[in-house]
């Protein structure tokens, strides 16, 4: 089970699409032309560009196993119960960017120092168990606070959480190292004190207006709780099968300004092929009453040498929001096709879905529903403060048609069903030294049937975040 967020927020309600706006969104055509303008020109400078910054976050998340679950430490050798776990970490980067040099072809570089300190070193705290991906032995901190073998947690660790050079022709960038990226199927996860990263060599194009090109291979990512890389693997798997390429493409296209649709592909080498489509729609003027629709949907087929078995996956869903000035209210159809989970690669953020949440409703046939509300006080007058509620089910769980491989767990799934529910807050700092400080508060409870695999817990995360400008 994860967060499914690409803001660096601990929780993220995926569905909730509806934004304000000013005025009614236009529906005007928007065709395909040449840009006239090129970022290059603009460049001044390796060192007249240069910036550094970064931001430190405070992160605290304290769970609670409900119907008989149990977390696992040892104590003077001994392996002990309990039903709570609780992770403290203080997670800081300090980022250089250099600007790009002047000419035909620009060259810069992009380096981010990582730094996480654990606040809570206690081992019954730090206990082993529902945590990382299902192939995962349980360890403890799981993959939240980093621990040494025993169940210690390791006081502090840093790394190079980013590392890389950037090579610029026109509006066209070649980067190659230890990079961000972000697509609907290798996208950083940042909901931790640290994010992930990825190694390996990107190019992001947009010669032309309404349309962009992407194109990318990593060999490894850099997980948020680890010092060194790993190479990819899947997230729901039994067992950890790794990949040494991930090779991926996509196409990002608007065709009216009110319309976003994004195109991709992307192949886990001897794993599967796995393929996207986006859309999103925004009509109407939310001072009134403005509609947001998205939609959603994944095919994955395994290819090559099939390490995880075969695989044969559809996945879709479909989100409609109201939005009438200060208030949001959200409906979400999820639905996977195939006997086998959903999956995606671990470390990333690769599940668009709209209720992928604490749980990603993505079991074997599984059908979801979901319902969220949302609050923006800006109305009332206090600016950055927002606040949200949902609530989401699922139901027909079924892996009993299963024909073997690496997800064998799911042969015992027949009708299974749980549902989860979620309060959040959120506050951002406005103004002063303060400001784009955010504060997030959040209570998620989750209960399961006896064999859906992510089980009955509460948690209780609160994050701040703040960031940082030192040149």
């Amino acid at each position: 089970m994860k967060l499914s967020s690409t803001a660096l927020l601990a929780l993220a309600i995926s569905s909730v699409t509806a934004t304000a706006y000013a005025e009614t969104q236009s529906q005007d055509f928007n065709p395909v032309t040449v840009k006239t303008t090129s970022a290059q020109s603009e460049a001044t400078g390796f060192v007249e560009g240069q910036k550094i910054d970064g931001s430190t976050r405070n992160w605290y998340a304290n769970e609670q196993l409900q119907r008989g679950g149990k977390f696992k430490y040892k104590k003077d050798g001994q392996l002990l119960d309990t039903d709570r776990r609780i992770n403290w970490v203080q997670g800081t980067i300090v980022k250089y960017n250099s600007g790009f040099t002047e000419g035909t072809v620009g060259i810069s570089t992009e380096v981010a120092a990582y730094n996480a300190i654990a606040l809570d070193r206690d081992r019954k705290d730090l206990a082993a168990g529902n945590g990382g991906a299902p192939g995962d032995r349980p360890k403890a901190g799981g993959n939240r606070t980093l621990t040494k073998e025993g169940g210690d947690a390791q006081d502090q660790w840093s790394k190079l959480g980013l590392a890389n050079v950037k090579a610029r022709v026109s509006n066209t960038t070649l980067t190659a190292g230890r990079q961000n990226f972000s697509s609907p199927m290798v996208d950083v996860i940042g909901n931790r004190a640290l994010p992930s990263s990825f190694e390996g060599v990107a190019i992001h194009s947009e010669e032309l207006n309404n349309l962009a090109f992407d194109l990318a291979t990593f060999d490894r990512n850099s997980p948020r709780t680890e010092e060194s890389e790993r190479k990819f693997r899947s997230e729901y798997s039994d067992t950890i099968i790794e990949v040494d390429h991930v090779n991926t493409a996509g196409i990002t296209y608007q065709p009216f300004t009110s319309v976003k649709t994004s195109l991709w592909a992307t192949q886990a080498e001897d794993m599967w092929n796995q393929y996207y489509f986006g859309a999103n729609h925004v009509l109407g003027d939310s001072s009134v009453l403005s509609l947001t629709s998205d939609l959603n949907y994944y095919k994955t087929k395994d290819t090559g040498k099939s390490k995880l078995g075969k695989i044969d996956n559809d996945a879709y869903s479909l989100s409609f929001g109201l939005t009438h000035q200060a208030h949001s209210l959200t409906f979400s159809w999820q639905q996977i096709v195939g006997d086998e989970y959903f999956d995606y690669l671990h470390e990333t953020n690769g599940i668009y879905l709209a209720n992928s949440l604490l749980s990603d409703f993505n079991g074997p046939n599984e059908k979801s529903f979901q319902v969220a509300y949302g609050l923006n006080m800006a109305e009332y007058g206090v600016p950055g403060l927002k606040f949200n509620i949902y609530q989401a089910r699922g139901w027909g769980i079924d892996g009993t048609h299963y024909q073997g491989g690496a997800y064998n767990s799911v042969l015992k799934m027949d009708g299974e069903h749980h549902y989860e529910y979620g309060i959040g807050g959120t506050y951002a700092v406005q103004s002063g030294p303060l400001k784009a400080t955010t504060i997030r508060a959040t209570y998620t409870a989750h209960r399961a049937s006896e064999n859906q695999a992510d089980g009955s817990i509460n948690e209780f995360r609160l994050v701040t975040t703040i960031p940082f400008k030192i040149l």
